[in-house]
């Protein structure tokens, strides 16, 4: 982040840049705000996901996805591109607008990417203790169980976990790599490589809950709440994906 992007104007300002140097009250009201938007965002992608089954978009996007083995290249493509540019937004130092819009828009691509993965997942079950329950409600609750003791660790340790940046990035990139292989030549990567990314996943979580204290202004919150939603999304995407592959 560029210092010149900061606003010295902020009531916090000669506290230094980041929430952890910011006063006790003022941090709290930072995090408080982090999480309640990462709330509102998981609600809209349930709001949103409801709203396109509803309207049958399932249909015609495993229509496209079936179409070639390529089909899933335009929608990473796409995806990462709205990632980019709604991240950029967020991190807006000038128009609260355009936060509130950088988080919009991931949320609406993170929800139409996971419709094909839940057209497949929401008629499957698991067994639980001899209950039947449906595979999506299983990997929700367990993804928030995950996220909430992972998170609890940060904050209450404020341990510094940005050493893992580097490590995690170049996993990602290596992961990304072995995608787009498997995708090409119409490999199965099988269930070693899901479980290995809900370690990676787990990872980014304790990576981006650290940065909420130590890479975040106290007026970055959407931005901040955006940064957690994507790995709450990692985390439940390859989740369900262990509980659909469970055999």
């Amino acid at each position: 982040m560029n210092p010149a992007d900061y606003q010295a104007n902020t009531p916090y300002a000669r506290f230094g840049d980041m929430a952890i140097d910011a006063p006790a009250d003022a941090r709290k009201t930072f995090i408080k705000k982090t999480y309640i938007h990462l709330m509102l965002a998981i609600y809209a992608f349930v709001a949103f996901e409801w709203l396109f089954f509803s309207m049958g978009l399932e249909k015609p996007a495993l229509q496209f996805l079936g179409t070639s083995r390529f089909a899933w290249f335009i929608v990473l493509g796409g995806f990462m591109g709205i990632s980019y540019l709604a991240n950029s937004w967020a991190m807006s130092s000038t128009s609260k607008g355009m936060q509130y819009a950088g988080l919009s828009l991931y949320v609406v691509g993170e929800a139409l990417i996971f419709v094909p993965l839940l057209a497949f997942a929401r008629f499957q079950t698991v067994n639980i203790q001899g209950t039947a329950i449906g595979v999506i409600p299983a990997a929700a609750i367990t993804t928030l169980v995950i996220f909430g003791g992972l998170t609890a660790f940060v904050l209450i340790s404020k341990q510094d976990f940005s050493f893992l940046g580097a490590f995690l990035g170049l996993a990602g990139l290596s992961a990304m790599a072995l995608i787009v292989v498997a995708m090409l030549f119409g490999l199965n990567i099988g269930i070693w490589f899901v479980w290995a990314m809900v370690v990676l996943a787990s990872g980014y979580i304790l990576y981006d809950t650290s940065n909420v204290l130590y890479r975040y202004r106290t007026d970055q919150y959407v931005a901040a709440s955006l940064a957690l939603f994507a790995s709450v999304a990692l985390l439940f995407w390859y989740v369900l994906q262990l509980f659909m592959r469970r055999d």
